[in-house]
């Protein structure tokens, strides 16, 4: 979001150099394969996109074969509820992030759409997303049944200028 530019990028295999180019070509299929996991993991727990900026509960799973949160003793799925009250900002605001990041999911990646621009709100409703639904997994997921989480978040460190 910082970024007024793509920087460049190199990609070095055994320490020479293979890839050249902006780092856009890493970081728009990293971003749209996070989007798709996140649809992903909101769906296995239970909530689905309804429009831009709210989100379904899923009654039933549609295919015999879909595995979901319910199917592990003891855990059911999310309420609109339970995933946005564990948000420390508005509620709206983690609804929204949450339908957004599944309506980008489909609208957004499945084809070419005008809707998703640098400086608009959905930028920061991604991050809040992509920050809040690994939690919603660990918090409703790994710890009601005694698993260690795993390490998700990356570690990083600022470019120097």
């Amino acid at each position: 979001m910082a970024w007024d530019e793509s920087p460049s990028l190199q990609v070095l295999f055994d320490g020479k150099q293979v890839v050249e180019g902006k780092a856009a070509a890493f970081t728009n299929g990293a971003i749209e394969a996070a989007i798709v996991h996140c649809r992903a993991l909101l769906e296995f727990l239970g909530l689905a996109g309804k429009s831009q900026t709210e989100l379904s509960e899923r009654k039933a799973r549609t295919k015999n074969d879909d595995i979901g949160i319910e199917h592990f003793p003891g855990l059911s799925m999310l309420s609109i509820e339970k995933a946005v009250s564990s948000y420390p900002g508005p509620r709206s605001e983690a609804e929204a992030a949450l339908a957004y990041v599944a309506y980008l999911a489909s609208k957004g990646l499945a084809h070419t759409t005008s809707s998703f621009t640098k400086h608009d709100s959905g930028t920061e409703l991604l991050e809040v997303a992509f920050r809040g639904i690994p939690v919603l997994v660990v918090n409703n997921f790994y710890l009601p049944l005694d698993i260690q989480p795993p390490a998700y978040e990356l570690q990083s460190r600022k470019r120097a200028v």
